[in-house]
């Protein structure tokens, strides 16, 4: 039906230690999808905050449409995330007993061509921790250079 937009936020792999992973949707305007579609958007810089019980993804950058009009959409805006109310009040919990941070992992559209985010209940990761899975990354890279060698 639709191409299928994968849009990943490496960088959050680094930085954050992820506990567990949640699909939810996000509410969108006409032209946001669109731009979504041609993949023009960013998660990088976002995260994740709550707001009367309700769960926004913060600073998520989708490029205004190239075809839009007067009613284009502003690029940086809060979006409504929605997901079920159990697991709102367990991220909430979570989020103000224990410290955690919830961040975008990857926004994608489904079969169905609607957008998706998958975001991720973590941890921060202190410096020795960067370093180690910098290691990790760099032994996996030397035995597939190796294996691809034999």
């Amino acid at each position: 039906m639709l191409k299928t937009v994968n849009i990943q936020n490496k960088r959050a792999r680094f930085d954050y230690e992820i506990i567990e992973t949640f699909t939810a949707g996000i509410v969108l305007a006409g032209t946001e999808i669109k731009s979504i579609r041609l993949g023009k958007a960013n998660i990088t810089e976002s995260f994740c905050e709550f707001n009367n019980n309700e769960l926004f993804a913060i600073n998520t950058y989708i490029e205004e449409y190239a075809f839009g009009n007067q009613f284009n959409h502003k690029s940086r805006s809060e979006r409504k995330l929605l997901l079920n109310k159990r697991e709102l009040k367990s991220l909430a919990r979570s989020v103000q007993a224990k410290g955690l941070t919830i961040i975008p992992l990857k926004l994608f559209t489904n079969e169905k061509g609607m957008a998706k985010l998958q975001i991720g209940l973590c941890k921060g990761k202190k410096t020795y921790d960067k370093r180690e899975s910098l290691k990790e990354q760099d032994t996996k890279r030397d035995l597939d250079r190796i294996k691809k060698s034999f």
